[in-house]
């Protein structure tokens, strides 16, 4: 336990005192993370950023696991349960794009609680499905929820400085996923054994997305209640004592999406967080039809995929902050691609696994490269244009589920195997596209070079790994009197 340390007075701020320690010229940023601590502002908004997060991914595939039960008990095909599976993702496409100018005008705490408690209302409604159309009507509106991922990593971008934005971001965004993961067991395992004591397998799933339903709407008011949007306060009452400058979303978003990094960035997000999402939705049927396990089983095995973000996308972006400092932009590059080119690679092997067992083994180290390749792109988000960082990051966020919409309609009209290779040999492909990554004033895989002040940031940051964190470059000059022009 540190002591308070004083915030200073040259400024109308919501505290006097922080408990971690902070950089008053990065806006009072936290320059450390204490895991054990929900002290308000920065702790608690970490905490609040992957609970938040983690209970929408909750809620978003509490239906996966009970997919086999409901095929049959509706009599559906496989077409009409992929056309389910795509309309899943495909609703927090749009949000995402939106959700990061958002987040820029009005900060990430209230979009963070307000999706929380809409996308727990149709998922409370899930008794009502009775059709494959209202099925997926249904996981359209849960799916809308997937945006608060924009909000998670905004809102830790917000709380923590440069040098420790990248080991908060990483985190955060790792442990939100591993809902995906815990959704699978204890849904499919636990929830819903338990009510089938009691009721019909039926009447079982119809029931069982109830639990998740109340706790996310819970939490979506109560992370309203007691968190903060930045270090000083909350965006309305800063912008009204003129700590905070007012936002233009619209010119934000232009500025994010004219560079060409921001797009590249979002198709090879969409070959790793989109495989993410095509495995939650696909890993349970895959291996109960393939291997001929129940439904309890089969779910078990499928979270393994979800559980492995306890750690490995923060080793992503752990990886991926140690050789920037080492070799700057060039080394974050280098570890992208290799990821995404072996990523693609164990999907290949992965398909072509007839054991149990070695499918299970492959499945850990797939999805361990599929979430470090996720840590490893939100290493980069930050440096394509820093004044917009969090347009850019709905751009690219955008681009995970787009995946995910993409590789679902090839499992929906496609052999399983088929739909498998497509999926490898896209993200083999993805891989190639980082030696076209050219950033401003870092060098790329084959041409640029590091200026000066890149030069000197990821070289300052050499020696204990307790240093070596996401370097965010100071925003570019012109650019960013061109953001402001343009509001």
């Amino acid at each position: 336990m540190s002591a308070s340390v004083p915030s200073g007075q040259a400024e109308i701020k919501k505290y006097d005192t922080y408990y971690v320690n902070v950089d008053p010229e990065q806006d009072d940023k936290a320059t450390e993370i204490k895991l054990l601590s929900f002290k308000r502002p920065h702790m608690r908004a970490f905490h609040c950023s992957w609970m938040g997060f983690f209970t929408a991914f909750f809620i978003w595939f509490a239906i996966a696991p009970l997919l086999p039960e409901i095929k049959t008990s509706l009599g559906l095909s496989k077409q009409q349960i992929w056309t389910s599976n795509i309309c899943s993702v495909a609703g927090t496409v749009f949000m995402r794009f939106i959700n990061g100018p958002m987040c820029d005008k009005y900060g990430a705490r209230i979009l963070m609680g307000v999706l929380l408690m809409l996308c727990s209302i149709p998922c409370a409604c899930t008794g009502l499905v009775n059709s494959a159309a209202s099925l997926s009507t249904l996981r359209f509106f849960i799916g809308l929820g997937g945006s608060t991922f924009v909000c998670c990593q905004f809102w830790t971008s917000r709380m923590f400085t440069k040098e420790v934005a990248g080991t908060a971001n990483a985190l955060v965004g790792g442990w939100g996923n591993l809902g995906g993961g815990v959704t699978q067991i204890v849904m499919g395992t636990l929830l819903f054994p338990l009510f089938k004591l009691g009721m019909s397998a039926d009447k079982a799933w119809r029931t069982v997305c109830i639990v998740p339903a109340v706790v996310g709407f819970c939490l979506g008011f109560l992370i309203i209640q007691v968190s903060d949007d930045a270090p000083k306060g909350n965006y309305k009452d800063m912008k009204k004592n003129g700590t905070m400058p007012e936002v233009s979303a619209a010119a934000s978003f232009r500025s994010g999406a004219a560079n060409i990094n921001t797009w590249i960035l979002f198709v090879q997000y969409a070959c790793c967080f989109g495989v993410e999402l095509t495995m939650n939705n696909a890993a349970a049927s895959y291996f109960k039809s393939k291997f001929e396990l129940n439904t309890e089983s089969a779910a078990a095995i499928a979270s393994i995929f979800g559980w492995m973000n306890l750690f490995a996308r923060g080793i992503g972006g752990y990886v991926s902050d140690n050789l920037n400092s080492r070799m700057g932009m060039r080394g974050r590059l280098i570890w992208q691609g290799c990821l995404l080119i072996v990523e693609g690679a164990l999907v290949f092997v992965f398909s072509n696994s007839n054991s149990l067992a070695v499918a299970i083994v492959i499945m850990v180290f797939f999805s361990s490269v599929v979430q470090a390749a996720e840590g490893s792109t939100y290493g980069i988000v930050p440096y394509v244009n820093p004044p917009v960082t969090g347009s850019i990051a709905g751009v690219v966020g955008a681009g995970g589920n787009l995946g995910a919409v993409g590789f679902g309609l090839g499992f929906r009209q496609m052999e399983t195997l088929q739909a498998f290779y497509l999926m490898g040999g896209t993200i083999i492909a993805s891989g190639f596209l980082t030696f076209i990554i050219s950033i401003k004033g870092h060098a790329g895989l084959i041409s640029g070079h590091d200026s000066e002040e890149a030069i000197s940031a990821y070289k300052k940051t050499e020696g204990g790994p307790a240093q070596q964190t996401l370097q965010v470059p100071e925003p570019d000059a012109d650019i960013a009197e061109d953001v402001e022009d343009k509001q």
